[in-house]
């Protein structure tokens, strides 16, 4: 593949991401209590793709419900998840010059968690159809990340080494208060606890049809075109940042644009399936050994891989426990805590 030119690379990569996406979105989608036949998945999503008329009858309603009602919106939800965090990943680990770079190293997670807890707390969780903790998690969690981008700032500069450890500190000192906002929680404390650490596990099944995965979807969007367009600032930064700055590179502006835009994604994917660790660890890692290390490919194809991953993930939860399924995260954290140990032990 290297000998290849770059549209060819990417268009490549896609093809045969894309093909790993569709059946692996086909078996998530066709598996469950009420297992279904791949002819009926594609019939029923054909028919609200194109608009035609729905088949009469109970069973057809039935499948209908559980199909676009229930199974599809879960599963692109965990597409679009998976995807912002791999391409995060893929783009935080070009920046900070680390294969064992994540997204949620920027204090993101800690902060949504923080939300999350508060929301809960006070009942909000209740709100807006039931859908009032993950705006709560989402303003938190940026905050978490501007607090530690201004403490790894100084003199006009970001330092790369300064804004990890300044993530770490953050996300640690806001992992406490959320353990001592649940210790003096009034009502029923176990009762708010259970639900934070049901929340922290993640999980694509909230129970709201569309409504995150549409909350989620922009965010994608507007995060893919981003980070893309810098693709080829990353591959020159990777050089290392002097080098950078004698060929043109603004390392500083550089830098804020794809911290601002990996913890936006990062905040969007968190506040709507809680905590799915590892996602954007592997997948870059996978992509980098698979295509390149070239960003004009590497992001494109780590969003792929992403939803790949996190799609079976989804799968895997369910099968393992069957019918309502693990937490997800606990799935992605059982795949990648052992890959990170492999990744820190290779890159000593």
């Amino acid at each position: 593949m290297k000998n290849l030119t770059i549209g060819k690379r990417i268009a490549l990569s896609s093809l045969i991401l894309l093909l790993m996406l569709v059946a692996v979105l086909a078996l998530d989608i066709s598996y469950g209590e009420s297992h279904l036949p791949i002819s009926t998945v594609a019939r029923v999503v054909w028919v609200h793709i194109s608009g035609t008329h729905h088949e009469a009858g109970s069973t057809a309603m039935m499948q209908d419900s559980i199909v676009w009602g229930i199974r599809v919106p879960r599963s692109v939800l965990a597409l679009l998840v998976g995807a912002m965090l791999a391409m995060a990943g893929a783009a935080l680990q070009g920046l900070l010059l680390n294969p064992l770079a994540d997204p949620y190293t920027v204090g993101v997670s800690s902060g949504a968690a923080l939300g999350a807890g508060i929301a809960t707390v006070l009942g909000l969780d209740k709100l807006l159809g039931g859908f009032g903790v993950p705006p709560v998690a989402f303003v938190f969690a940026m905050g978490a990340m501007a607090i530690v981008y201004g403490l790894a700032r100084s003199s006009g500069r970001v330092s790369v080494q300064s804004f990890l450890l300044a993530g770490i500190v953050i996300g640690s000192f806001l992992w406490s208060l959320l353990s001592l906002i649940i210790a003096l929680s009034s009502g029923d404390p176990a009762e708010a606890q259970a639900k934070i650490i049901a929340w922290l596990m993640g999980s694509f099944s909230n129970g709201d049809g569309w409504q995150s995965a549409k909350i989620a979807a922009p965010f994608a969007l507007f995060g893919f075109v981003g980070l893309w367009s810098f693709a080829r600032d990353l591959n020159v930064y990777s050089m290392g940042e002097e080098t950078a700055k004698h060929l043109g590179i603004e390392a500083e502006y550089l830098k804020i644009f794809i911290i601002s835009i990996c913890a936006l994604v990062t905040a969007a994917a968190v506040s709507v399936s809680g905590i799915i660790g590892f996602i954007g660890l592997v997948v870059p890692h996978m992509c980098r050994k698979m295509f390149g290390p070239d960003h004009r490919v590497l992001i494109p194809a780590s969003a792929l891989g992403g939803a790949v991953l996190a799609v079976l993930a989804d799968f895997a939860s369910r099968a393992v426990m069957p019918p309502s399924g693990m937490p997800v995260g606990v799935v992605t954290a059982m795949l990648g805590a052992p890959f990170f140990l492999y990744l820190l032990r290779t890159n000593k």
